[in-house]
This record gives structure tokens, sequence and C-alpha cells, in this order.
């Protein structure tokens, strides 16, 4: 049987966030934006919504 990983939970930080939101006006892909944070598409995703903003390119 495969070990699972425990994956740690890594908070957003103020910078974070503004790169979030840059990125949201930016209309940047969401693969793109997760592959440059270190983070899930979801995990944007969520974060963006708790904002109130817009996420990728097609909204």
């Amino acid at each position: 049987m495969a070990k699972k990983t425990k994956t740690k939970r890594r908070e957003y930080t103020k910078d974070d966030v503004k790169l979030l939101k840059a990125h949201s006006k930016a209309r940047t892909p969401v693969t793109k934006l997760s592959k440059l944070m270190k983070r899930s598409e979801g995990s944007l995703r969520q974060k963006a919504l708790s904002l109130g903003l817009g996420l990728g390119h097609q909204r």
C-alpha cells in the first residue's frame, strides 16, 4: 500500500493576496498562476471567491 503524504496548509500572506489581485486584473490563466504561486487551482479559486475576485482568462 502506498504511503499517503500529509499536506501542510499554508496561510495566504498579504503579498500572496496582492499577487492574486494583480493576476486577477491581468486575467492570467489559473493553471499558470497555480504553478507560479505553488498552490492548487482549487485553493486559488476558493481564495478568489472569498475575496470577491474573478479568476482566469474566461469569466
